[in-house]
């Protein structure tokens, strides 16, 4: 029987072929968590350790989450759509992205939901780009002080106590009591200014309803509808039946919408009727989250979740384009 022997060179060689024709074949980890339980618009999720504050997750069908609440052992996430399809044991998967809404002059004329999609029937959006709800309010230098003014349109307003642009001024009462009727007059009340075509007296208009009811919202878009104001503004509607989740966020997409033209060198009016309804939609996210109750239920960063909505409207500096978004919060008491 002939002696077998195997040449070290030929082994070698061969080795150093195989390794040259080598190519990776691109596989990727992915980081699959699994649903622990869900219900009234909230999913825990077991398995997701890397996962970003204010991220993006998908459910197995297909349906969009925000996790909010990062524990040792699971995540609180806000299910950001129809949640009866979702059941414990389902799958969920990272998106690596942060939420953020579409954003363009397209928006104008139209009436939205706290995600950026059309509600009104009248076809897609033309968008310029998308904002991240959770932006940080311009920083001290790059704003401007609020020297310009706001015209209401109502003389005691005008006249004894004048809005200035980029200025945040509350309205605050008890139910009924015209509330909403002074900030839609005042939207209605800018349509001299759009129609003059000057961008320097132009003010675009936000209307944020949070916690309406829909034959309110809708009489609200029929008023500006006949008044000729719905062409410059924008309404962002989050009504009764919405969940929590939706009402919480519908004033953050407002403000992105706003920021951006405000950016952009351009005047904003921001309407948020009533702040009031998204706390209470806040307090219902934050318990059902297990966050630690503080008064009246109210979790512990009920006031940071205004402070940094309002911050947002500001006069900017020259060099930022000197422009301006002008707050109207609505508190009911």
């Amino acid at each position: 029987m002939a002696e077998l022997s195997i040449s070290p060179d030929v082994i070698r060689d061969a080795l150093k072929n195989f390794a040259a024709a080598y190519e990776p074949t691109g596989a990727v980890a992915t980081e699959v968590g699994t649903v622990i339980d869900a219900a009234d618009g909230i999913a825990h999720v077991e398995g997701l350790p890397g996962v970003m504050a204010n991220e993006l997750v998908t459910f197995a069908d297909g349906t969009k989450g925000l996790a909010l609440n990062l524990d040792e052992h699971e995540i609180g996430v806000v299910v950001l759509g129809d949640f009866t399809g979702i059941e414990a044991g389902q799958e969920v998967t990272r998106t690596g992205e942060v939420l953020s809404v579409p954003v363009g002059d397209g928006y104008l004329g139209r009436v939205v939901d706290p995600l950026g999609n059309p509600i009104d029937g009248l076809g897609a959006i033309a968008t310029d780009g998308v904002r991240e709800l959770e932006l940080q309010a311009p920083g001290v230098m790059q704003r401007k002080s609020v020297h310009e003014p706001m015209q209401t349109g109502v003389k005691a307003i005008d006249a004894m106590i004048p809005v200035g642009r980029g200025q945040r001024q509350l309205i605050i009462g008890d139910r009924q009591t015209g509330k909403t009727a002074l900030a839609i007059d005042t939207i209605i009340n800018q349509k001299a200014n759009w129609e003059s075509g000057d961008v320097n007296k132009q003010v675009r208009c936000i209307y944020v309803a949070i916690g309406q009811k829909g034959s309110t919202i809708a009489s609200v878009k029929g008023a500006l509808e006949d008044a000729g104001a719905l062409e410059y503004t924008t309404i962002v509607a989050a009504p009764a039946s919405d969940p929590a989740g939706f009402k919480y966020l519908a004033p953050y997409t407002g403000s992105a919408i706003g920021q951006h033209w405000m950016y952009d060198g351009k005047h904003v009016l921001i309407v948020f009727d009533d702040l009031s309804k998204q706390a209470e939609a806040y307090r219902a996210v934050s318990l059902l989250l297990r966050r630690p109750p503080g008064r009246e239920a109210y979790p512990g960063d009920v006031f940071y979740l205004h402070s940094r909505l309002l911050e947002r409207c500001a006069k900017l500096s020259d060099e930022l384009g000197a422009g301006s978004m002008t707050g109207l919060p609505i508190i009911e008491t």
